[in-house]
């Protein structure tokens, strides 16, 4: 078992397959990984046995995925308008729900809390709507071009409002991380549909308003690769723009516009991932967030091609 080193690996990968957190933490663990991110569906009830091998040292936490622990509440999941909400006792709420995070994340001695930050909110899933044409016909397609540039105009015309409202809410939670002393980094997650917030200017310019509070960049390479493919995003020029702002990474690759496979194993290519190299290679926190579906030998096979490639890596592409 290769050891994983400062590596963390999020518990979506085998939630689903536990009942009892310990037998969840423990079946990371037996991949090597000293470190878990624990995401939003972590229950109380699984937390009652994975919160005493924290206190004892046997799992370190480098991250909490926001809402934790989980809430079952639709206004309040990981597909909302979540801290954008217009609704001031929704925001409240939601922004109750980040510091709550935050203090979770505080007591387990972890890095950071990574955020959905909200979206622009859309009548029906045009995300999905989106993705079947691009799928059944292409992203050249006339019917793929009318209604993407139906959502582009409306993300675009609505997107300044919801940043300052997200804006409005990072500084309340921060603000009051600060007066606490807790040392944990808020970090916006790039997301995985197109009307959903931020960008990675969106983030940029989010950062940039709240620069010394605390919050950062979350850099989630999946999304960022479908986001692009889809034509929401220029990777190669917007990575460079966003690297200063870059605290923590979410690493898997994406076949097509389906995301959370191991890097390089299930692509069976290296040309798309290598872009993301010196991201990952900067970050403070690096975790892998995999499917349910990637074998325990397809995640060692893929962390040893990174690490191999980041080793490689020439100089001047890490810094």
């Amino acid at each position: 078992m290769l050891n994983k080193g400062t590596y963390s690996f999020s518990t979506c990968w085998n939630i689903r397959r536990h009942t009892a957190g310990r037998g969840m933490v423990e079946e990371i663990k037996e991949l090597g990984f000293q470190y878990v991110e624990l995401n939003y569906n972590v229950t109380d009830e699984l937390l009652a046995t994975i919160e005493p091998m924290i206190e004892k040292g046997e799992i370190g936490v480098s991250s909490v995925h926001n809402v934790f622990p989980h809430v079952p509440d639709k206004d309040y999941d990981t597909d909302s308008v979540m801290l954008g909400f217009d609704d001031e006792d929704k925001r409240k709420r939601a922004v109750e729900l980040l510091i709550r995070s935050m203090e979770y994340a505080d007591r387990y001695g972890a890095k950071a809390v990574v955020v959905h930050p909200g979206e622009v909110p859309f009548d029906t899933n045009i995300d999905a709507e989106l993705k079947q044409i691009y799928r059944e016909k292409g992203k050249e397609s006339a019917e793929y071009r009318s209604l993407w540039d139906a959502m582009l105009e409306r993300r675009e015309r609505l997107s300044p409002h919801y940043r300052r409202r997200i804006e409005e809410s990072l500084h309340t939670a921060a603000e009051y991380a600060a007066k606490r002393n807790w040392k944990v980094v808020l970090g916006i997650e790039t997301r995985s549909r197109c009307y959903q917030m931020p960008t990675l200017m969106e983030a940029k310019a989010i950062c940039d308003s709240l620069s010394g509070s605390g919050v950062g960049l979350w850099f989630d390479i999946g999304h960022a690769m479908m986001m692009e493919r889809m034509g929401l995003y220029d990777n190669p020029s917007e990575i460079e723009l966003v690297k200063p702002y870059v605290y923590g990474v979410h690493i898997h690759e994406t076949l097509e516009l389906s995301d959370h496979w191991c890097p390089y194993v299930h692509s069976g290519t290296d040309r798309c991932f290598d872009l993301f190299l010196p991201i990952i290679d900067q970050a403070e926190v690096k975790v892998y967030e995999l499917k349910a579906v990637c074998a325990p030998e397809e995640i060692h096979e893929s962390h040893a091609l990174l690490i191999k490639k980041l080793e490689t890596m020439p100089k001047e592409e890490a810094e």
